[in-house]
């Protein structure tokens, strides 16, 4: 039975929380098109007849860190690479030309010294021509890397070969394979932080580009009730009473939206109905306190 961690590393938005929910089949990281979204890096259990794969969901790296929660985001991601992993993946994006950005993720990937996999992700945009070709730029990094794959994170094109080559460079577990399958794949978030996420992530969906960086979102309850409903009470913190107002929207329509659709998708989690109480609050230092 194989066994072991593998870290997923990248710039923002190469695809690595949608190539992890894809593969586990579930929701573990959250996802939007904005750079961001993932703060903090997300363990997630991958299990099936070969063994175990921890994999290690990193936020993007990020080459400027002008407020406090850039600079957090970019710790958290480099104290991910100081784990004792088995196997790194790096995952590029050629839609998206190359910068200083993506050369700073390739040089701490060059300093790693375990098995790398270079994984180009979003065929199903650059090489049928729905977005911009830059696979040129990168092709020099298939003479780098020995194990290099072509996938399709968000269409789950190509995983199987992928996968395969992963499990046969983890090492070999002495002992029973495991038999109970986890029905619950993350393993280093609790309740209360994975719902906030969920949240999060409807902020992000449904607000502008200005709002997301300036918000996050806490749960302080979490109750189920006689009658089988799940209570919840989260607040949506930002910084500014600008976007506080812009959260709320007109007689309450934007906050409501997004408490329905995060709803929706909690019920969905966890199979039961579910009551969101859902405020939004002004916190100027929201980052200090809760990041």
């Amino acid at each position: 039975m194989k066994q072991g961690k593998v870290l997923l590393i990248g710039r923002p938005n190469v695809g690595k929380s949608t190539f992890l929910n894809n593969l586990i089949g579930q929701k573990v990281s959250i996802t939007s098109p904005k750079p961001q979204t993932t703060r903090f890096p997300i363990k997630a259990l991958y299990q099936d007849e070969r063994g175990e794969i921890i994999f290690i969901d990193t936020p993007g790296l990020m080459r400027k860190t002008e407020d406090l929660l850039s600079e957090n985001i970019n710790k958290k991601t480099l104290q991910a690479l100081n784990e004792e992993v088995d196997v790194v993946l790096y995952m590029v994006d050629p839609t998206r030309k190359r910068d200083f950005e993506e050369a700073r993720v390739l040089g701490l990937v060059r300093q790693i010294e375990k098995p790398k996999i270079l994984v180009l992700n979003k065929i199903d945009l650059w090489q049928t021509g729905k977005k911009n070709d830059y696979s040129a730029q990168y092709k020099f990094l298939e003479e780098e890397f020995s194990d290099v794959f072509y996938i399709s994170a968000l269409k789950k094109l190509h995983f199987k070969p992928l996968i395969k080559r992963i499990f046969e460079l983890l090492p070999e577990k002495k002992g029973e394979k495991f038999e109970n399958l986890n029905p619950y794949p993350v393993l280093n978030i609790d309740a209360k932080t994975f719902v906030a996420e969920l949240i999060r992530e409807k902020v992000f969906l449904m607000m502008g580009e200005e709002i997301p960086y300036t918000t996050t979102a806490i749960v302080d309850e979490i109750d189920e009730r006689k009658n089988g409903v799940i209570y919840i009470k989260a607040r949506i913190l930002t910084n500014n009473d600008r976007y506080k107002k812009m959260l709320i929207g007109k007689e309450g329509r934007k906050i409501k939206e997004i408490g329905s659709y995060a709803r929706k998708e909690i019920e969905l989690a966890t199979g039961k109905k579910v009551y969101l109480d859902l405020q939004v609050e002004t916190d100027p230092h929201w980052m200090e306190v809760y990041f």
